[in-house]
Order: C-alpha cells, then sequence, then structure tokens
C-alpha cells in the first residue's frame, strides 16, 4: 500500500500487482543444496502461479479500498489462470489482468477460453462492459471488528447422501471442535453434527468428498446487528458469543 501510494502521488498512470514472491521452493535431500542447485548454491527463488492468486487478491483489495491509489488504473497480476480468476481480478478493482505462467503451461490458446468464460458469465449476470462489475467486491470487504458476531452458522449433514467415510468426524475430532457425533451402527457408521459445538468453521465440509452432503445453515444467536465494539461497550458475557 505505501509503494503504491506514494507511485500514484509521483504521478504515475498506472498501477501494476503482484510480481513473484521471494521463496525456497524445495531442498535436495541428497545434496542439502536448497533448489536450484547452481554449482552448489542457490538464491531466493519467485513463487508464482495459482498459489500466490489468494495473496495476489488481498494485495489488490487494499489498493482498491484506498482513495489515493484508485485514482488510476490497476492491472492484476498473480495466478490469473482461468475466466473466473480474471473476473475475480476484476470484481476487486482490476482495470486489466496479466497472465503468464498459465501461458507458459498452456499456450496463448487458454485466452481465447478465458475470453469466452467472461462473455458467458458477463451475459448471464447482465453485464454489458466490464465497467459494469469491476470493483464490485470492493464494498464487501470490512474489518474483523466490524462483522455481525451475531451471524451464525452450523454445519448439516445430509444423511442421504453420506457415504460414510467419516472424514468430517476425523477432521473435526482431530484438527478441529470436536463438534461431530460418530455412532457405531451396522452395516456402517452414522455421522451427525453436535449443533451446540459447531462453530462455523466449514472444515467438514471442504473435506467431504460428497458434493452438498455437508451444507452450512445460518442460526442467528441475536436478531440484532452486533459488532465486536458494541459487544464490548455493553460488556456482554463472551460465552453467549
Amino acid at each position: 500500500m505505501p509503494t503504491g501510494k506514494a507511485a500514484v502521488e509521483a504521478g504515475t498512470n498506472a498501477l501494476s500487482l503482484i510480481n513473484t514472491i521471494q521463496s525456497v521452493t524445495g531442498i535436495d535431500l541428497d545434496t542439502l543444496v536448497p533448489n536450484p542447485n547452481v554449482a552448489g548454491k542457490s538464491v531466493f527463488g519467485g513463487y508464482c502461479g495459482p498459489a500466490v492468486k489468494p495473496i495476489a487478491l488481498k494485495m489488490l483489495a487494499t489498493i482498491s479500498q484506498d482513495p489515493v491509489t484508485t485514482r488510476v488504473p490497476i492491472s492484476g497480476i498473480g495466478g490469473v489462470s482461468t475466466w473466473k480468476d480474471a473476473v475475480e481480478f476484476m470484481l476487486l478493482g482490476s482495470t486489466t489482468v496479466q497472465v503468464c505462467t498459465a501461458v507458459m503451461k498452456h499456450g496463448f490458446r487458454i485466452v481465447e477460453d478465458m475470453c469466452e468464460g467472461l462473455n458467458n458469465w458477463m451475459d448471464e449476470k447482465g453485464f454489458k462492459t466490464i465497467n459494469d462489475f469491476i470493483g464490485k467486491s470492493v464494498p464487501a470487504l470490512t474489518h474483523w471488528e466490524d462483522l455481525d458476531i451475531n451471524y451464525h452458522i452450523i454445519a448439516k449433514i445430509n444423511q442421504d447422501k453420506c457415504i460414510h467415510c467419516g472424514l468430517c468426524h476425523i477432521a473435526c475430532e482431530d484438527a478441529s471442535h470436536q463438534s461431530i457425533n460418530l455412532d457405531y451402527g451396522k452395516p456402517y457408521n452414522t455421522y451427525t453434527v453436535k449443533e451446540e459445538e459447531c462453530v462455523g468453521c466449514n472444515l467438514c465440509k471442504l473435506i467431504c468428498p460428497v458434493e452438498d452432503c455437508i451444507t452450512m445453515e445460518e442460526h442467528r444467536k441475536g436478531d440484532e446487528y452486533l459488532n465486536w465494539k458494541e459487544f464490548q461497550r455493553q460488556g456482554l458475557p463472551l460465552n453467549d458469543h
């Protein structure tokens, strides 16, 4: 953000972000030299591709939220591989996007697919030009202390779709909030959510191999909007939220 603001205030005509991220990509366990090995030595390398996309989107969002840096066009870079990626960058303020790693892997023909997918999505949403949706998602980003703490979701397991693999229970039991019951039975075990324990972390849904078997349902803790600042001001008991 400081770099972007300084560039705009100095008179730049546009901004672009992000480049590769310095990294150590791995270490050869035979030679004990980090990759890439150049005559027994190595250096920090540039990390790129789909893995850097979340970082690029976060940095882009901070630029798009600032009144100084939004004075100029922004070109989004970092993990753009599909038309969906391009749309996400545009929704967070990119006026253009750049593609490198994906072209290296698949060739320039992927740009045709990206254009076709973008056009189809725009038609579906009723957007006439890209300016109709550029930056449209930026207002939805806020600070954590301004979020509604009365908003609460819990997991629900569809027993008709469940294949009884137990992955949700293992993940929740070993790495989360121990919120899934395991009921031993024949010919298979049954898994149900302990609603009073579930914090809505979404881990079980991410782990589940069956689409829409686990869904997240809203269970508000109160009708009114309540953020963390107001919660502290009122001195409410923490265990209620």
